[in-house]
C-alpha cells in the first residue's frame, strides 16, 4: 500500500551530484495524500552552464570512442534498467502516482529503446555518392553527431521520454543535457545514478531536476545545438521563439487529442475493452497519444457507451501501490482542479452529457488527487472538451455516419499527434489511414510507441520523431566530402 519512506533527489552534473542549487527547491507532495514527501534541489542558470561546461569538455572524446564501445556502454544501461524494474515502478508510483502494473511496464519499454539504439551505436553509415570515373571526383556523405543536445521533458512518464530521447542521442556520440520536471524528480534519479554504473563518461550526460529557469538557459546556451522537448504547445512556441534567434533546431513532441474511429464490423468488447484500458489505466488518462475521442459508427453507437460504461465502472480507483488499482491519482491538487473546470464547463454549456463519472472520488480517497473515470457522450465537436487535450480520465464520444463523416470529425482537431481504427475491413483501414491528417495511425490494439518505429506529430502536436532510423538521424547532420 502506500509507501511513506521519505524520497530525495539531486542534481546531477556529469558524474558529480549537488544536494543544492541555484533555482531553489520544490518541495513533492504524495499524489496520493497530499503530503510533503521530498525536498528536491532545483538547477537554476548556473547548473545548466556547469552541466554544458563538462559536456563541452567530453564531446570530442565521445564523439570518437569507438563505436563498438559505445554499444557496449548502452547495452549495459539497458540490462541496469531492466534490473531495477521494480524500483523504477515504485519511483514512478511516488513521482506521478503511476499504477505498479503501468510503472512496471514503462520501464521494460525505456531499457528496450537503450537497447535498440545500442543495436544502431555501430552501424551508423553514410553514402557513397559519386567516384572519379563516374563524375571525375570522389564523394561520400559522412554522418555526425550534432553535438551538445538539450533534453526538456515533461512529468507524465518521465522514464519512457529518457529512452526515447537519450539513447538515440547517446548513440548517434551527443553529449546531453537532461531538464526533468521539477514535480518527477525520483525515476530521473535512479537513471543518472545508472547511467554512471553503466560506464558512461563523466560530462556525457547531465540529469538537472528544475523549473523554468534552467529550462531557458539550457535553451538558449549557444553551445547547445539542438533542443528535444516534450511538453505542451504554449512553451513549445517559447522554446521555438528562443531557438529562432540562434537558428537552433529543435524536436517537438507535444499534445494530442486522437481520434479512434470505430466500426460495426468489431468485436464490439474488444475495443470497448482497449477503449478504457488506454484513456484510464494508462496514466489516468494523462498521456499525449491516448485515444480519448471515440467516434462512434452510429449503427453501434449506444452498444458502445453502454460497454464502456460497464468495463469502466469495474476499474478499480486508488492507491498505485495496490496491484488491483488501474486508475491512479492526478499528478497534483492543480491539475484536478484544471480538469475539474473542464467538466463544469461541459455542464454549464450543455456541450455533452456526462454518463458516467464527472466529479471528484470522495471517501477514502478525498484527500488525494482523484477524479472518478468519466464519460461524455453525444458532444458537440466544436466544443472546448472535444477540441482541448483534456489530461486527464475523461473519454469523449460522438457518433459518425459514414466515412467521410468519420475522417471529417477525426480530422476536426489542430491537433495531429496519433489517430485510431477499429475495423475488421483491411480495405477501408487502407483508405482511412491516408486521410487521417496524424504522425501515427494504429488499427486494432497497435502500440503506439515502440524503439524500433517513428512516432512523432505534425499540427499542434509538433514535429520531429522518436523511435527508428529516423529517430536516431535527428541527432545526427550530414556532412558531404568531395575530393577531385
Amino acid at each position: 500500500m502506500l509507501d511513506s519512506r521519505p524520497l530525495s533527489a539531486s542534481i546531477r552534473i556529469g558524474h558529480d551530484t549537488l544536494s543544492e542549487g541555484s533555482g531553489g527547491v520544490f518541495v513533492h507532495h504524495d499524489p496520493v495524500s497530499g503530503i510533503p514527501q521530498g525536498t528536491i534541489p532545483l538547477a537554476g542558470a548556473v547548473e545548466v552552464g556547469k552541466a554544458v561546461d563538462r559536456a563541452v569538455q567530453a564531446a570530442e572524446a565521445w564523439r570518437f570512442t569507438n563505436p563498438d564501445e559505445r554499444r557496449q556502454i548502452l547495452l549495459r544501461f539497458a540490462q541496469l534498467i531492466w534490473d531495477h524494474v521494480e524500483e523504477f515502478a515504485r519511483l514512478a508510483a511516488r513521482d506521478g502516482g503511476t499504477p505498479l502494473a503501468h510503472g512496471r511496464r514503462m520501464a521494460q519499454r525505456a531499457g528496450d529503446w537503450f537497447a535498440t539504439y545500442a543495436g544502431w551505436a555501430d552501424k551508423i553509415d553514410g553514402q557513397l555518392i559519386s567516384t572519379h570515373h563516374t563524375r571525375g571526383h570522389l564523394s561520400y556523405s559522412s554522418p555526425e553527431p550534432i553535438g551538445i543536445v538539450g533534453i526538456i521533458i515533461t512529468w507524465n512518464g518521465p522514464l519512457i521520454s529518457l529512452g526515447m530521447k537519450v539513447a538515440p542521442a547517446l548513440a548517434a556520440g551527443n553529449c546531453v543535457v537532461v531538464k526533468p520536471a521539477e514535480n518527477t524528480p525520483f525515476a530521473p534519479d535512479l537513471f543518472a545514478s545508472l547511467a554512471r554504473d553503466a560506464g558512461i563518461p563523466d560530462g556525457v550526460l547531465s540529469i538537472l531536476p528544475g523549473g523554468i529557469e534552467a529550462g531557458e538557459a539550457l535553451v538558449r546556451d549557444p553551445r547547445v545545438e539542438k533542443i528535444s522537448f516534450t511538453g505542451g504547445p504554449v512553451a513549445a512556441k517559447k522554446i521555438l521563439v528562443a531557438c529562432a534567434e540562434q537558428l537552433k533546431p529543435a524536436v517537438l513532441e507535444l499534445g494530442g487529442k486522437s481520434a479512434s474511429l470505430v466500426y460495426p464490423d468489431v468485436d464490439i468488447d474488444a475495443v470497448c475493452q482497449r477503449a478504457a484500458a488506454w484513456t484510464f489505466a494508462i496514466l489516468a488518462g494523462q498521456g499525449c497519444a491516448l485515444p480519448t475521442r471515440l467516434i462512434v459508427h452510429r449503427s453501434i453507437y449506444d452498444l458502445v457507451i453502454e460497454r464502456m460504461i460497464e468495463i469502466t465502472k469495474s476499474y478499480k480507483v486508488g492507491d498505485p501501490f495496490d496491484e488491483d488499482v488501474k486508475v491512479g491519482p492526478l499528478v497534483s491538487a492543480q491539475a484536478c482542479d484544471r480538469v475539474m473546470t473542464m467538466l463544469d464547463r461541459v455542464r454549464e454549456g450543455n456541450t455533452g452529457r456526462i454518463v458516467l463519472g464527472g466529479k471528484r472520488c470522495g471517501g477514502d480517497l478525498a484527500g488525494g488527487n482523484f477524479i472518478e473515470p468519466t464519460i461524455i457522450v453525444d458532444v458537440d465537436p466544436d466544443s472546448e472538451i472535444a477540441q482541448t487535450e483534456i489530461f486527464g480520465p475523461v473519454v469523449i464520444c460522438m457518433p459518425f455516419d459514414d466515412d467521410d463523416h468519420g475522417v471529417e470529425l477525426a480530422n476536426r482537431t489542430p491537433y495531429g499527434l496519433a489517430a485510431y481504427i477499429q475495423s475488421n475491413d483491411i480495405a477501408r483501414v487502407h483508405r482511412i489511414a491516408e486521410r487521417l491528417k496524424a504522425g501515427g495511425v494504429y488499427v486494432n490494439g497497435a502500440p503506439q510507441t515502440a524503439p524500433y518505429m517513428p512516432f512523432g506529430g505534425l499540427g499542434l502536436s509538433g514535429y520531429g520523431k522518436e523511435g527508428g532510423r529516423a529517430g536516431l538521424d535527428e541527432f545526427l547532420r550530414y556532412k558531404t566530402v568531395v575530393v577531385a
